[in-house]
């Protein structure tokens, strides 16, 4: 357990973290959520994924992820141990409208959130963004590079997205480990970055 800081004396960044925290991924229907779950987690991930049937025609857009055969339909559930202080359990969400209710569910008690985007549809991420806004929750825009994709850099995903200054973008891939790693360590880096600021002007 985290110790406690003397009274008087300035919190530690690591005091400010738990043991264990949840972290939402959330994004766009096909942005790479439960890839980026599978990527990173240290145990089976969990995913609710069925196959897209003629019954979502019409409803599940799949205009730039054609290729993508499956969808969440709940949640995907992951865990990975950043250090021997703190183990992160990831919750992706499923990306479609329709699937929207559970999101209150999933985010009660986290952390903080990545939101994944995909470039080739931009605009499926607005929905994440403006929810963690509204909720007041800390969160980091990750932009999932895919094969063929039009690439931009950060500040352009930012302004495209009118996200505000202190709200951390950055490219990664969902596949790769390292890489997802990189966006968990900047999403907790800003959880810190926040409640330090907090503290200081309590």
């Amino acid at each position: 357990m985290s110790s406690t800081p003397r009274p008087g004396a300035p919190a530690a960044p690591g005091d400010l973290l738990p043991e264990a925290a949840k972290i939402l991924v959330a994004g766009g229907f096909g942005a790479g959520k439960s890839t980026l779950v599978s990527a990173i987690s240290e145990i089976v991930p969990f995913h609710t994924e069925e196959v897209l049937t003629r019954s979502s025609m019409g409803v599940d857009d799949l205009a730039g992820v054609e290729g993508k055969g499956t969808t969440t339909v709940a949640l995907d559930f992951g865990r990975i141990t950043i250090h021997n202080r703190l183990a992160l359990f990831l919750f992706g969400t499923p990306g479609q409208g329709r699937f929207s209710f559970m999101w209150d569910e999933l985010a009660a008690g986290a952390l903080c959130a990545i939101v994944l985007a995909d470039t080739r549809r931009l605009s499926d991420c607005f929905p994440a963004v403006d929810y963690f806004e509204r909720l007041g929750l800390p969160f980091v825009v990750a932009v999932n590079c895919f094969d063929g994709a039009r690439s931009y850099p950060p500040d352009t995903v930012r302004r495209a997205l009118t996200l505000q200054p202190e709200v951390p973008v950055m490219l990664c891939d969902a596949r790769l480990r390292t890489s997802v790693k990189d966006v968990l360590v900047k999403a907790v880096d800003h959880v810190l970055l926040m409640e330090t600021g907090r503290s200081a002007h309590a």
